[in-house]
């Protein structure tokens, strides 16, 4: 089976496949919270993150950081409470993480884009909006850039206000 062959909500599963590194395994049946990946910050522990990541959710927090790294020129990458962080300057502005059966793409301060993303997260923030990402398919390049480019000129975790 391949991820083209995977309906929505169903996960692929495989008994061979290993995570790169132990240290960023999440546990086998990615039970709604965010993985234990450690905290660090750059490009390195965020791949191995994403590498860590079961099909379909690998491919499509891969095909999130892919568009980011494309809009974002001076993309910043962290890996925070068990999943990527993306920024640019000096704040962190959205984040990605798999979860069972979909990949959440989180807005920090996403109550200020236009439009404003359709899902409130529990537990990120009550100005946090974002999408859940169940196959490559839905993944709408031109609306998430977009929404990638505004949420950069509001202030980030982290930042000073802009």
């Amino acid at each position: 089976m391949t991820s083209g062959d995977i309906g929505k909500g169903q996960v692929q599963k495989s008994a061979t496949e290993a995570p790169v590194d132990a240290t960023f395994a999440l546990p086998e049946a990615m039970t709604g919270r965010a993985s234990p990946a450690k905290a660090a910050v750059g490009d390195k522990p965020v791949f191995a993150y994403l590498a860590s990541l079961p099909q379909p959710q690998r491919g499509i927090a891969e095909a999130v950081d892919a568009l980011a790294a494309k809009t974002l020129p001076q993309l910043q990458r962290s890996v925070k409470w068990g999943m990527a962080y993306y920024g640019v300057g000096d704040g962190w502005c959205f984040s990605s993480g798999g979860f069972t059966g979909h990949v959440k793409l989180m807005f920090i301060n996403g109550a200020a884009l236009e439009p404003v993303p359709p899902v409130t997260p529990v537990g990120m923030g009550k100005s946090t909006r974002g999408v859940e990402l169940e196959s490559l398919e839905d993944i709408d390049e031109l609306r998430i850039a977009a929404w990638m480019k505004q949420v950069t000129s509001v202030p980030g975790v982290g930042g000073k206000k802009r």
